[in-house]
């Protein structure tokens, strides 16, 4: 018979002796329990054994090395004695969090989903399992409770305030098509049905937390913003009005660091609103109503009463420039939300595109037909894949991103069907605005000019466009992006000029087709003013009339795309069939941007 020492491995005090002299015990049981600087150790024996000497009790102090019990070796059978580990099932603390994991599901909250699906909306959760890639998500903070103790109970708080109203997390967008690494994103969504999609104190930590991860790791934020504002009744927050809360700010500092997409549906209000106005892409359902405040707080200032369904309807939000893409609902939001962050997630290497010679028809050889550009845009991008931005608003130029055989692009183009291409105050803004984003995310742009020039008259004037004109140069000079531009048909003035980023040569490239037609000003114009003289002298009004169509026509021939070709005003003049070619051309001889570790601008006008 073999007889061994159990000694303790530390200092400590014993609390509890589980076993008494003669007991046949197992391998592996616990017979000692010692508690040192507020931790419990057992002490369990490595083999089979009898114990045959105890020399500890409860309270007695004991040092590392001490004989607490010797005992002798000895086969046991499993059916001798009681294995001292339990196998009862799960554990307390186990269930107790899958019980809270529980309570956050949309199933245990039947009653707020189903009012919620009453109309016509999805649930905050809903939106984001539709947003990401399966299986991607890893919330953040989703155990918060909205800061109310002192006024309502723990359970009423975990049953009716789940999450604070705010889902944060992070997840995968696109993996499947542009891998892991360029499509990690931060999802932050405002859950309506709690407390109204309100600002509390708790979800403005639960943000503050999320914008600085998407800070320090350059992942893009994809804001679900339906929400009500700030929220009064959160009686446990500290301090007077909260007016040193930093989400706000934090937020602001992604732009121009990360893409930032914001989607609103249904009431966006009030804070909501002003992180909405921040992000680089608002998509706004046809439901949505935006706001800097909402119906308590017009009436509060003393201005009346009025429905929030009167506050920035999506109508007046679209056409006034705040809604990027207005969208039918939740679903076809989280679709344009996609297709925005694929172009800032690389190239594709699946596309389709339109023929090469279907391009050149599309502009009429009679020069004052107007055409379509939209269909030019679309013919020259891969198919499917033209994302236009503020279509409703600076009508005179189109923005949009798109792809040309799998390449992300900024495509800008004149609209000649408003006031024949000419650029007015709302599509220089809108113009510049998007030069930024494209330059803040590497994006080569890809001008499509037929302009007579900016706007003019004394009406036009009252919308202070010198500086906002001026603002499409100072904006072209402030970037360093592949800038191409292809001249349509008009490329008249200092319109065009902005068009190709303050001058013909300021560029990468400028071509035109052979319907290019070009001049300081509109020629009729210059040669009305430039022969005045010559033209005051004709004897009579027909000779007047011969002579101005005899230099009009001269100076269309010389304003041609051939003749500014010719003097090396243009780089080129190309077939149509071949604009795609020379773009992809002029792209692949300009250097691949390096990866950033910070900001390339200090941020994207929200304007």
């Amino acid at each position: 018979m073999t007889t061994s020492s159990l000694r303790s491995p530390l200092v400590g005090t014993v609390v509890a002796v589980k076993v008494a002299v003669g007991d046949l015990v197992p391998a592996g049981t616990e017979i000692v329990l010692i508690e040192s600087m507020k931790m419990e150790h057992p002490v369990i024996v490595e083999n089979s054994c009898r114990i045959s000497a105890l020399f500890v009790s409860v309270g007695l102090s004991v040092g590392e090395g001490d004989v607490l019990a010797e005992c002798v070796a000895e086969s046991v059978l499993a059916n001798e004695v009681a294995s001292s580990v339990s196998h009862s099932g799960t554990r307390a603390d186990v269930e107790q969090l899958r019980s809270r994991q529980e309570l956050l599901r949309d199933e245990s909250r039947s009653d707020a989903v189903a009012k919620r699906h009453a109309k016509g909306q999805r649930t905050a959760r809903e939106n984001i399992a539709d947003l990401i890639d399966d299986g991607t998500f890893v919330e953040y903070g989703s155990f918060a409770v909205a800061a109310q103790r002192s006024r309502r109970s723990e359970d009423d708080l975990i049953a009716n305030t789940p999450a604070d109203g705010l889902i944060t997390g992070l997840a995968k967008i696109n993996s499947k098509l542009y891998g892991s690494e360029k499509t990690n994103c931060v999802v932050v969504a405002y859950d309506y049905t709690v407390l109204a999609g309100t600002q509390g104190f708790i979800n403005h930590r639960k943000k503050d937390r999320m914008f600085a991860v998407a800070k320090r790791n350059m992942t893009p934020v994809v804001l679900f913003a339906e929400g009500g504002g700030g929220r009064p009744g959160d009686t446990d927050a500290p301090g007077v009005a909260g007016l040193d809360v930093m989400s706000f700010a934090s937020f602001a500092q992604l732009s121009g660091l990360v893409p930032l997409v914001g989607i609103a549906s249904g009431y966006c209000f009030a804070g909501n609103a002003a992180l909405l106005g921040c992000c680089d892409v608002v998509i706004a359902t046809e439901n949505s109503n935006i706001g800097m405040a909402g119906p308590a707080m017009i009436e509060g200032g003393g201005l009346g009463a009025v429905k929030p369904t009167d506050i920035g309807p999506i109508a007046s939000q679209a056409v006034n420039g705040v809604v990027d893409v207005r969208v039918a609902d939740e679903a076809e939001a989280v679709a344009v939300a996609q297709k925005y962050l694929s172009y800032f997630q690389g190239v594709s290497t699946v596309f389709s595109r339109q023929s090469d010679d279907a391009l050149r028809e599309l502009v009429p050889e009679q020069r004052t037909r107007v055409y379509d550009v939209r269909v030019v845009i679309n013919t020259l991008a891969d198919i499917d894949s033209v994302l236009e931005l503020r279509p409703e608003f600076g009508v005179g130029i189109i923005t949009a991103l798109a792809r040309i055989e799998g390449i992300p692009v900024g495509i800008v183009a004149n609209n000649p069907a408003h006031l024949g291409g000419a650029i007015d105050t709302p599509s220089a803004d809108k113009m510049a605005r998007f030069v930024q984003l494209c330059d803040a995310f590497d994006i080569p742009l890809i001008s499509l000019c037929d302009t007579p020039g900016f706007m003019v008259g004394p009406q036009a004037e009252e919308s202070a466009q010198v500086r906002h004109f001026s603002r499409l140069f100072v904006t072209a000079a402030s970037v360093n992006i592949p800038w191409i531009t292809v001249v349509l048909r008009k490329g008249y003035g200092l319109g065009a000029q902005a068009m190709a980023g303050g001058s013909f040569h300021a560029k990468d490239m400028v071509v035109s087709w052979p319907s290019g037609e070009f001049g300081g000003m509109g020629l009729e114009g210059a040669v009305r003013l430039g022969f005045k003289k010559e033209l005051d002298a004709a004897a009579t009004p027909e000779e007047r009339q011969e002579l101005e169509k005899r230099l009009i026509d001269a100076a269309y021939i010389r304003g041609s795309a051939l003749s500014m070709a010719s003097h090396t005003e243009i780089d080129d003049v190309i077939d149509p069939s071949d604009t795609r070619k020379r773009i992809l051309a002029v792209l692949s001889a300009c250097p691949t941007p390096l990866p950033r570790m910070g900001k390339k601008r200090p941020m994207v006008d929200t304007w």
